[in-house]
């Protein structure tokens, strides 16, 4: 049977009808759907109640419930989605998207669930990323943005070394939720250079909303996450002081508006260390905006290593290896040491009948980087540990270090 629902043909499907159950467990149910809909109770939501709680992804520590009010719904679906449409030459409506992401990831959320919805926009739902399927149906629904993270984008430019495909549809793919390699970055481009490319950047607790890349004929930073929303503010603050520090100058990002969480679920500690005085976010990321207000996230504050006093970024690590030719896929995560305190460990995923060494390995990295940078163990592994969201699971990876040491 086909129903009309909005105007849309929807299938119904009928099921095998399921051995009877005790009708007075399910008493209150039956009450409510039986109902007159003007009889039910309209509670006031406020826009300070919570709407969601997402948990965080877990990378470097334990998962946390974040609960989000439904002013950081509406700011997600104004600041984030509706923004990013205005600036499109042509109705949103016309855009076709197609989702690979997790919707339960506040990326998806944010996305697809909500923001895309209000526009009216079209959506092909993968259930699960394929990069053949992803081609077919970019071609076939001729999808023009398609929002990523880093493993889809090395995922799409084997596809089109393997096969050549064009995605002539596309004129937009952005990547968020992790970090990207500036080679990886430069492959896609290379491979498809009709898309506009961009970045975005925010979090579980600020419900996805921070920036968003930019693109103009005369200006184009791809390697940046791009300029922050409007009614956002951010500031970037000094590791040991908790100064503010002037444009080009890395610390923690700090970032206040209508968007930032409630607070963590059942944790008022971690609350108060995540969100200070005056309402202001603690992101814990390590980031700079340069002299144009662009923002650049190099790592996270609780991933960064600390070697003899010095910090090391894995992300700097993980961008020099990965323009390895013989890599396909990296990490890069500490390891306790006596003497240093902390040494960079890479994780490394060769391609099929390379023979590198570890030393290879560590000579390449050596070559390229200060004396302190240098990667001091490498591991050979099938494959990186990683979020459904693509983000790097380095608690994993730490975890797998610590049961090797015992």
């Amino acid at each position: 049977n086909v129903a009309k629902l909005g105007g849309l043909d929807v299938k119904i499907v009928t099921v095998p009808e399921e051995p009877k159950l005790d009708a007075h467990k399910f008493v209150l149910f039956n009450n409510l759907i039986s109902s007159d809909p003007n009889d039910a109770p309209r509670p006031i939501i406020r826009q300070t109640n919570t709407a969601a709680i997402l948990f965080s992804s877990g990378t470097t520590g334990a998962s946390k419930g974040v609960v989000l009010m439904h002013r950081n719904l509406i700011a997600t679906v104004e600041l984030f989605v509706r923004l990013e449409a205005s600036l499109y030459s042509s109705e949103s409506w016309r855009n076709v998207y197609l989702t690979a992401i997790p919707m339960f990831h506040v990326y998806g959320l944010s996305l697809f669930s909500m923001g895309l919805l209000s526009l009216g926009s079209t959506i092909v739902v993968m259930r699960k990323f394929d990069v053949e399927e992803a081609v077919r149906a970019i071609d076939a629904f001729k999808v023009t943005h398609f929002p990523t993270v880093p493993p889809i984008m090395t995922a799409l430019i084997r596809a089109k070394g393997a096969t050549g495909c064009r995605l002539q549809s596309l004129v937009q793919v952005s990547c968020g939720a992790a970090p990207i390699a500036p080679k990886t970055i430069h492959d896609f481009l290379k491979a498809f250079p009709h898309v506009d490319f961009i970045q975005g950047y925010g979090s579980t607790e600020s419900a996805a909303v921070g920036t968003r890349g930019f693109n103009t004929t005369n200006c184009k930073r791809h390697i940046s996450v791009g300029l922050l929303a409007p009614n956002m503010q951010a500031k970037i603050i000094d590791l040991e002081t908790g100064s503010c520090l002037p444009p080009g100058t890395s610390g923690e990002l700090l970032l206040h508006g209508s968007a930032i969480m409630k607070g963590y679920l059942n944790d008022d500690n971690a609350t108060s260390s995540a969100i200070i005085e005056d309402g202001w976010l603690k992101t814990r990321d390590i980031a700079y905006f340069d002299g144009d207000g662009y923002l650049y996230i190099l790592d996270r504050l609780k991933e960064t290593i600390k070697y003899k006093g010095f910090q090391i970024a894995p992300a700097d690590l993980e961008a020099l290896l990965i323009a390895h030719p013989d890599i396909v896929d990296v990490a890069v995560t500490a390891a306790k040491n006596e003497e240093a305190g902390e040494i960079p460990v890479a994780f490394v995923v060769t391609r099929s009948g390379s023979k590198r060494s570890s030393t290879d390995v560590i000579e390449f990295v050596a070559k390229q980087v200060t004396p302190f940078k240098k990667v001091r163990e490498v591991v050979f592994v099938n494959s990186i540990p990683r979020s459904p969201a693509g983000k790097t699971l380095r608690r994993k990876l730490r975890d797998t270090l610590a049961a090797s040491r015992m």
